[in-house]
């Protein structure tokens, strides 16, 4: 598989403009990378998926895991604008052609950002199946009612994906049928039935909570056949599952980076706490697991873009590349003892962030479980 090093080293002289006093600054006040994000547009980064008729490059999967490897590597923050190329993809596979010439030319250019992605509420968490919020066709406007949480940059982003149930659910009724994606244009709907509720977090992620309080959106806003949503919506899954799990290798190689400098600049005792192997050890280790993660990576990336089912795979590659992130950033903070808690070293911030990929898109606990069914054959757990 190409490994993209021109594209790794564009990235990485990008990111350079961006250091650390940047990321400190906007975590301070919970600010958008808007300067960060910009430039990556500009350069065309988050257009990397969309297709050359589009305006995008029409590169496959791995260039754009290659991408968010480096910009986690970098020490920068991918998550503030992730979503814009796998969300992309629901629109891709699934829209008109109307509608892919309508958007996708001007997400490629920056004129409109597609980072929002409403689907989780407070009441179903990752239970899909369960959620409430309805959309009721009501002659050229479906009416939606209800409320998404966890609705990350929904602030920043022009258009939103919603996941929202056409068809009320009745007895002998799978409990996924009957859902349905619409284009939201959150300009026109902020205020006319639309409200976005921040939601403050130990990371600077974005994420917010937002209410639709009969939102009218209209019908040609529908992608694809109504009461098949859920389906478009796992089809993109398996890119979502390998592009985090870039961006966790890549924040793992940041952290132990860190680690294995500091280590060999810090002396106490009159040598190097590197040369201690209760320091190196652990550095060591978390060097293989995150080796390890990334060829698990690979191996998710090859079968995607063999046109192959990568489930178990993406799966396996999100939860091993977040658990080497989070054994390195663990490494990373102990191994600086407490210069690691010190904001001016990036290293609590990045332990912060890279935390959140134990639990999203997807827990640890929902993998073990597809896991235990879906590869073990083992009894549905729930």
């Amino acid at each position: 598989m190409e490994n993209y090093q021109d594209i790794r080293e564009a990235v990485a002289k990008l990111c350079a403009r961006f250091p650390g006093d940047y990321w400190r600054a906007l975590d301070r006040d919970m600010g958008y990378p808007r300067e960060f994000v910009g430039a990556l547009t500009e350069a065309g980064w988050l257009s990397i998926l969309i297709p050359e008729a589009y305006g995008g490059s029409g590169l496959p999967l791995s260039a754009a895991a290659a991408v968010l490897e480096e910009i986690q590597r970098a020490g920068c923050n991918g998550g503030a604008c992730h979503a814009q190329m796998y969300t992309m993809g629901t629109l891709l596979r699934h829209g008109s052609e109307a509608q892919k010439q309508r958007y996708l030319p001007k997400i490629a250019t920056g004129e409109l950002r597609l980072q929002a992605f409403g689907v989780t509420e407070p009441t179903s968490g990752s239970d899909t199946g369960a959620l409430k919020t309805t959309a009721r066709l009501d002659g050229d406007h479906f009416v939606v009612k209800g409320q998404k949480i966890w609705t990350s940059r929904a602030e920043h982003s022009d258009l939103m994906l919603l996941l929202a149930r056409t068809t009320p659910l009745k007895s002998g009724m799978k409990r996924t049928d009957g859902l349905s994606v619409l284009i939201v244009d959150m300009r026109e709907a902020v205020g006319n039935g639309l409200t976005i509720r921040p939601i403050r977090t130990m990371m600077n992620h974005a994420t917010t909570e937002v209410f639709f309080d009969d939102l009218r959106v209209p019908a040609e806003n529908l992608i694809g056949e109504e009461g098949k949503g859920f389906r478009y919506i796992l089809s993109g899954m398996n890119a979502e599952r390998i592009l985090i799990a870039s961006e966790c290798v890549g924040d793992a190689k940041w952290f132990i980076e860190k680690a294995g400098t500091y280590a060999k600049e810090r002396h106490v005792f009159g040598r190097a706490i590197g040369q201690n192997q209760g320091v190196q050890f652990p550095i060591a280790r978390a060097y293989a697991n995150m080796r390890a993660a990334e060829l698990m990576v690979r191996e998710a990336l090859s079968l995607y873009e063999a046109g192959k089912n990568p489930g178990a795979e993406a799966n396996m590659a999100k939860m091993l590349a977040a658990d080497a992130s989070n054994e390195a950033a663990n490494v990373c903070i102990q191994t600086h003892g407490g210069f690691g808690f010190a904001e001016e070293y990036d290293v609590e911030r990045k332990f912060r962030e890279t935390r959140l990929y134990q639990v999203a898109p997807i827990s640890t606990n929902l993998i073990l479980s597809f896991l235990s069914e879906h590869v073990l054959g083992l009894p549905r757990s729930y």
